[in-house]
């Protein structure tokens, strides 16, 4: 209100008085105020916490300006240029596409991330080889999207060419009714694609509408470009230091791979294998502070939610605990599920309480997951490399791309703790960041208020004395 009132004064006043710049009423008001959408590629306010790769980025910047962040979501990428154009936000923050029907009404900074926009559908429902063979099939795509731009320009080429217009939903909906076979196609960005796919893994991409569309912040074109000059620095600045990559890592580094026999079978296992076993998860995630739906998803990468899983170097269970693991735990049976999944439960936590204290989530939690697989040491030698390299050891990202160097001789040979298998411990955090994020979606309506605890929360002290560093698989 503050903001609006700030705007209309000085509207009114017309030519007796001179507007501040906009970045100067920032800092007056000492709020940055950012219209975004709610969702998962921008912005979600959850239990945990306000979340996602735009307010990541837009925190940081309101923190440089030093000024408290004000998130202003709205349900509709529709909404968000109304809002910005009204006076109600010094910017947006949305994932928006730098479309020139927008850039007749807004300015945008400079571009962070370049996403591809793809036609979607349903396998087994017919792959179009061209857009000749899209016509007279049902389309629907998300109102006020550039979206409905790229098939405006489609449809000077191929006037028969048409569609629907649903102003009330999120891509992610319109992704769903695709799956279920309610339409034949829509339009999303491949970020939003990639997440998606892990919930329907009958989504596929049918054709590239457009390769690399780049998304930017806009700003209202009549109050300067003062805080859109700062926001480029910023980005600048962000993307040459590394830490614009660690975002992106953080929200969509497990998005990359795809399988799909796996994430069907996943999917079909929730529903036949979990059920016998999710109790003890719960029970085993709250004693020892981890959210039991990582505990789960460590279980499914180590054996499926198999109870007898017997693996080639001699690890059984569940979790798959090797024989020293186990006799550290004080555990005499690691077969039997209960022992298992609370000796792996206890055993994560352990790991996660020895990443160092500068470590923040969800890095710490990625660090931990390495730990449990490869062992703490090589994820130690990891952070060494990375230090040699003049990388971040406290991210996750750079340590994923120094683990592989500890199978090459000219870098393993010069680590405490010699050579690992490191790019394992890669593939083992991607897989169950995958699972973990499979089973939010697949628990959020079941757990919206009950869930207790974060991840991973307050650890119990681990047994006083320690083995040797054990290596999981």
């Amino acid at each position: 209100m503050r903001l609006v009132l700030y705007i209309s004064l000085a509207a009114l006043l017309g030519t007796c008085s001179t507007q501040p710049p906009i970045l100067d009423q920032v800092l007056e008001l000492g709020e940055l105020r950012v219209v975004t959408r709610d969702s998962p590629t921008a912005y979600v306010d959850s239990p945990d916490g306000p979340s996602g790769p735009e307010y990541d980025l837009v925190k940081a910047f309101a923190d440089e300006l030093g000024v408290d962040l004000v998130m202003e979501p709205v349900q509709s990428v529709s909404e968000v240029l109304p809002h910005l154009i009204e006076g109600k936000a010094h910017m947006a923050a949305a994932g928006l596409s730098t479309t020139t029907a927008r850039r007749s009404y807004v300015n945008f900074g400079h571009y962070y991330d370049m996403v591809d926009i793809h036609l979607v559908y349903k396998l087994g429902t017919g792959k179009p080889r061209s857009l000749e063979e899209v016509i007279g099939r049902t389309i629907e795509v998300v109102a006020g999207t550039s979206h409905v731009d790229t098939l405006v320009a489609l449809q000077k080429i191929h006037p028969e060419l048409t569609w629907t217009e649903n102003a009330d939903v999120e891509v992610a909906t319109l992704l769903a009714k695709v799956a279920a076979g309610e339409i034949d196609f829509t339009i999303a960005d491949s970020t939003e694609f990639n997440i998606q796919r892990h919930f329907y893994p009958d989504l596929r991409v049918a054709l590239d509408l457009e390769l690399g569309d780049p998304l930017a912040w806009a700003f209202p074109r009549e109050l300067g470009n003062t805080l859109l000059d700062r926001a480029d620095d910023f980005l600048i600045d962000y993307e040459r230091e590394g830490l614009l990559a660690k975002v992106k890592d953080r929200y969509y580094g497990h998005t990359r791979k795809f399988d799909y026999v796996g994430t069907r079978n996943f999917i079909r296992h929730y529903e036949s294998r979990l059920p016998r076993y999710r109790a003890m998860f719960e029970e085993a995630a709250a004693q020892w502070g981890v959210d039991w739906r990582l505990l789960a998803a460590i279980a499914y990468q180590e054996s499926h939610w198999r109870a007898g899983a017997v693996s080639p170097t001699g690890v059984r269970g569940i979790m798959m605990l090797t024989e020293d693991t186990a006799a550290y735990l004080g555990i005499d049976d690691r077969v039997d599920p209960r022992n298992s999944i609370f000796g792996g439960a206890q055993y994560f936590a352990r790991q996660t309480e020895r990443v160092a204290d500068s470590v923040e989530e969800p890095d710490r939690t990625w660090m931990a997951l390495a730990a449990y697989n490869v062992g703490f040491n090589h994820v130690k030698d990891a952070r060494q490399i990375v230090e040699w390299q003049g990388g971040d050891p406290d991210a996750w990202i750079d340590i994923s791309k120094a683990l592989p160097l500890l199978a090459k001789r000219e870098w393993y040979s010069r680590v405490p703790f010699g050579y690992a298998r490191g790019w394992e411990p890669v593939l083992y955090v991607n897989n169950i960041r995958a699972y973990y994020n499979i089973l939010q979606w697949l628990t959020a309506s079941e757990e919206a208020e009950t869930r207790e605890f974060d991840i991973p929360g307050e650890v119990a002290p681990p047994p006083a004395d320690e083995p040797a560093d054990v290596e999981q698989t």
